[in-house]
């Protein structure tokens, strides 16, 4: 499990690390940017609804992750997964079916254009 310190709480967030992996390449490039957005989770343990943060880069915020190398991810995942934090919503991910999501996006490919957009991507 990987874990994101956010601010000055106390209690870290823990999520899966490959899922861990989309959100911080989701969140270095928007707040890179200067772009604010929610990041809201559930399906936790610890939690049984569901939590919301502001991320905006003037709060400080630290990435731990369990492995010590980079989680391989799978680009058409990211990409819906920056899209949706681009919407009013801000990105919404749910720790029982994330995978499940990530899975789907694999789809089969049939031309030399989509198998680029297909190839998995390393979060660094």
């Amino acid at each position: 499990m990987a874990t994101l310190f956010y601010g000055s709480d106390t209690a870290p967030i823990s999520l899966p690390d490959r899922l861990m992996g989309y959100i911080k390449v989701i969140t270095s490039t928007k707040l890179r940017r200067g772009e604010s957005f929610t990041l809201t989770w559930t399906g936790t343990d610890e939690e049984s609804g569901r939590s919301t943060i502001w991320l905006q880069p003037a709060i400080p915020l630290r990435f731990v992750f369990e492995s010590p190398e980079p989680e391989q991810l799978v680009g058409d995942y990211l990409r819906s997964l920056a899209d949706q934090a681009n919407a009013a919503s801000g990105l919404v991910v749910d720790t029982r079916t994330w995978e499940a999501a990530e899975q789907a996006s694999r789809t089969p490919v049939h031309s030399a254009r989509a198998a680029a957009a297909g190839r998995p991507v390393r979060a660094a």
